[in-house]
């Protein structure tokens, strides 16, 4: 299994940027599908999920009329579009699947950096 994440990089504050995670190796309809974020000194948060089938979103309030994510399941990849960006949404951001099916493993992906900076 892979997720592979890509769309990073230095945006100036009030920019966008489209972040993707392609996954390999798994059913990907089967799987929630999760953005998550980490900013130096600070742990981990949850920036905005999709669910496997009804394809229910939530969001951190941080992020909520900003941020949207979607998947497309032709080509397995869920993305994450973030507008209006602030100096504080830099962070790395993560990648996560998780099963509907109990007792089967998670992933993540590798991390992709953003920088909102002028």
């Amino acid at each position: 299994v892979q997720l592979v994440e890509s769309g990073g990089g230095l945006v100036q504050p009030g920019g966008s940027l489209r972040l993707s995670c392609a996954a390999s190796g798994l059913t990907f309809r089967l799987y929630t599908m999760t953005w998550y974020r980490q900013a130096p000194g600070k742990e981990r948060e949850l920036v905005a999920r999709i669910t496997s089938v009804a394809g229910s979103t939530n969001y951190a309030n941080s992020v909520k009329g900003r941020f949207t994510i979607s998947r497309e399941y032709a080509k397995n990849t869920v993305y994450l579009q973030m507008n209006s960006l602030k100096p504080e949404d830099t962070a790395v951001y993560y990648c996560n699947a998780v099963s509907r099916r109990p007792g089967e493993p998670d992933y993540w992906g590798q991390g992709t950096q953003v920088t909102v900076s002028s």
